[in-house]
């Protein structure tokens, strides 16, 4: 089995693990990670198991995922590891409104003065919490404190600050307003264009038919994976750092920098991956419900 494979199979199983409640998380979720630069200005900042994203510009701060309460201090550290301010962020984004990706979103919200913006399919599930999340809403275990949205994202909305520019991508199914981000970054006079994977996984006990709560689930997968194809993708990342290989690459970036997460060929390979995993469960439920 190669690296690239293992790497999602791992992400899987800790999505899986996710399924079943914060009780049954994975244990990287909360490993800590050596914070590392990607390119001028952007940097890692998550555990082993849940990637956290810094950009940083004189006039403050972005960070994509706030993660689960306990990685609150792990993201702190990373962030002042780099020599920059915890204090300084002044938006926070998420990749999906999953307890995983946005539970201390409240949190780091209070602690730094961040505005919380959100893609306009997920915020109802924000703002309550979690409870009103199609599939885990009634699990005490994957509900959050309720956290109010200051700007509601559509597709293709840009979010700026100072000369930092991200483009907010609905690439919807896993949640309802699962969010792609795709920014343009420096490293030694090239430019790269980055792309962070919201989730294109169909996790344990999802019904992509005759689903109730969310009648145009299977509708949607279909159109998030053309809508990621559609992106030009250098440095390829996503909302686990399995995703991307990250336990792989990381070595080299010591060595090579940049150069190290330079992998289009491998994002598109995922995409495709996730595709046809998602086309075969479609397949699998339709026959399960023909008479």
């Amino acid at each position: 089995m190669t690296i690239r494979f293992r790497n999602i199979f791992a992400a899987l199983a800790a999505t899986v693990a996710g399924a079943r409640g914060i009780a049954a998380q994975s244990p990287d979720w909360t490993e800590p990670h050596p914070a590392f630069r990607i390119a001028d200005d952007f940097y890692y900042v998550g555990s082993k198991g849940l990637a956290n994203y810094l950009i940083t510009t004189p006039q403050g701060h972005i960070l994509i995922n706030s993660d689960i309460e306990a990685n609150v201090p792990l993201i702190r550290s990373s962030i002042e590891s780099l020599g920059f301010k915890y204090t300084d962020i002044k938006i926070l984004l998420i990749s999906h409104a999953h307890w995983d990706h946005n539970a201390a979103s409240a949190t780091i919200k209070q602690q730094t003065g961040a505005k919380y913006y959100v893609m306009d399919a997920d915020v109802g599930v924000v703002e309550s919490g979690g409870k009103t999340d199609f599939q885990y809403g009634g699990s005490a275990e994957t509900t959050y404190p309720p956290t109010k949205v200051d700007r509601v994202l559509h597709d293709g909305d840009v979010v700026k600050l100072g000369n930092a520019e991200l483009v907010a991508h609905l690439t919807a199914g896993h949640t309802k307003g699962t969010t792609t981000w795709s920014l343009k970054v420096k490293d030694g006079g090239k430019t790269y264009n980055a792309v962070i994977i919201g989730s294109p996984n169909v996790n344990p006990g999802y019904k992509l038919v005759g689903n109730t709560a969310y009648p145009n689930i299977a509708e949607d997968y279909a159109k998030s994976f053309p809508a990621m194809r559609a992106l030009t993708c250098d440095i390829f990342l996503g909302a686990h750092g399995g995703y991307f290989n990250m336990d792989a690459k990381y070595p080299n970036v010591k060595t090579q920098g940049t150069a190290a997460l330079v992998d289009p060929d491998g994002c598109k390979k995922y995409i495709a991956d996730r595709e046809k995993a998602f086309n075969a469960e479609l397949a699998k439920q339709r026959a399960a419900v023909k008479p």
